[in-house]
């Protein structure tokens, strides 16, 4: 477990707070988890960015009438702090009763408290429901690698020693499975997500890498540190021109977290899957 998330209200009983309380938000350093992969602030191999969805952001006009929208921040990869889940959502709930005159002033609102969690600006857009709706969902660009016959038997640690790659055949292509788990650090329950893997190297044998996403299934860790696990282990084996590596989590209390992480300035699509 993170040493600061032992702190905050995950797995604990919380009170419902229903007016603006931005003191909610609860931010855990990422340096801890940086360092077991044995990186720093200065000596990040990546780019990258989590989005965050919200489908349960509500807040009054000032006449008290409610509207509801979905929330997309866009936390930078390499800010200090990731914001522990629950009290983010915590802290969304705080708006419900709360007045704002208008969508900007909530979303100046949210970039102001969020970016203060997170320590580096934080991307906002509140979005009205039928414009999402038309937006559909997408699928995941590339080739599934699910359907492999694969044996499995280990699944309590990330195993990067069953990949495998052809170092003499260099390709460029996306990959991608749905059948990435994790259980969460704290409370042990069980994170869902789509794991797509685009790169330019030497060639990854699809068998071993959905053998090596399986291996996740019992282990413990946030999500942003699951993808950024998967990418340290890639860059190893491949040493690639280039690298992108991105989850689609299924949401959980309202939220859903998309981590992208790419040795270039990427700019994704935060596009719907159909499990979220």
């Amino acid at each position: 477990m993170h040493p600061a998330a032992e702190h905050s209200p995950l797995g604990k009983s919380s009170e419902y707070i229903a007016t603006y309380t931005p003191s909610l938000l609860f931010p855990i350093p990422r340096a801890t988890k940086w360092a077991e992969l044995g990186l720093t602030a200065e000596t990040l191999p990546y780019k990258g960015v989590d989005f965050w969805n919200c489908f349960e952001l509500s807040w009054l006009l000032p006449s008290g009438k409610p509207v509801v929208a979905i929330g997309e921040f866009s936390i930078p990869a390499d800010s200090p702090n990731i914001i522990e889940s629950k009290s983010f959502k915590l802290y969304l709930n705080s708006l419900n009763q709360t007045a704002f005159t208008s969508t900007s002033e909530l979303s100046a609102c949210l970039e102001r408290d969020l970016s203060a969690a997170a320590g580096k600006s934080v991307g906002v857009r509140v979005r009205g429901l039928a414009e999402v709706q038309a937006e559909g969902v997408v699928a995941m660009p590339g080739t599934c690698i699910d359907d492999l016959d694969i044996t499995v038997s280990s699944y309590e640690h990330p195993q990067p020693e069953l990949l495998r790659c052809d170092a003499d055949r260099v390709v460029e292509e996306h990959v991608y499975s749905h059948l990435l788990k994790s259980n969460c650090p704290v409370t042990s329950q069980p994170d869902w997500g789509s794991v797509g893997v685009h790169y330019r190297g030497a060639a990854l044998d699809h068998a071993s890498l959905l053998a090596y996403l399986v291996s996740f299934r019992q282990h413990s860790d946030f999500h942003e540190q699951c993808v950024e696990r998967i990418f340290m282990d890639l860059q190893r084996l491949l040493k690639p021109q280039t690298l992108t590596v991105f989850a689609r989590y299924v949401r959980r209390g309202g939220l859903d977290i998309n981590p992208y992480r790419s040795t270039e300035a990427v700019n994704p699509d935060n596009a719907r899957l159909v499990r979220q």
